[in-house]
């Protein structure tokens, strides 16, 4: 069993790993457009959480992980008990590229566009000042933000939108 990281699954996956390697799924972006009214935000101040957004052409390089055998009913359960809390995720296997040319099929959360914490089309400043002062039950919005943007630079994978938000929330933070 796979599963496609690109948001907080990169720096905090909390299941045992296998195997990590970069991929790319087809169809999707990396995007702040969930509301989160849970673990970065409350129902009175939602924050923001990244999501998988269906657009036509995109693509998002993120990490699969590979689950060790034996494991998968666990890791599943896990995955559901923390993406799904709200349904605004659906879970969905979707065959991912691997860097070394394999394709493989990796459990992955993308937003549903139809449900009331879809928020896709923010501009920048405004989720800037959402995630600068949204503090959900797993902690401060921006600190979602900046381990996301921290490791993605790590990985080589920039986003230039990421980069920006972190910034002005740091300036606006301060």
């Amino acid at each position: 069993m796979w599963v496609f990281a690109y948001g907080s699954l990169l720096w905090n996956p909390g299941f045992e790993v296998a195997d990590r390697a970069m991929a790319t799924l087809d169809g999707y972006h990396r995007s702040f457009c969930m509301r989160s009214i849970h673990h970065r935000g409350t129902e009175e101040e939602p924050g923001l959480v990244l999501a998988l957004d269906a657009v036509e052409g995109a693509q998002c390089v993120g990490v699969a992980m590979a689950v060790p055998p034996g494991l998968e009913g666990e890791t599943i359960g896990y995955l559901r008990d923390r993406e799904l809390i709200s349904s605004a995720y659906l879970e969905k296997n979707l065959d991912v590229r691997l860097d070394d040319g394999r394709t493989v099929t990796a459990v992955t959360y993308v937003i549903d566009p139809a449900h009331v914490q879809y928020c896709g089309g923010l501009d920048l400043e405004t989720q800037a000042q959402i995630i600068a002062r949204a503090v959900g039950g797993r902690g401060p919005n921006h600190e979602y933000l900046f381990n996301t943007t921290d490791h993605l630079a790590t990985l080589g994978l920039p986003d230039e939108d990421l980069e920006w938000l972190a910034e002005r929330v740091r300036r606006l933070m301060a």
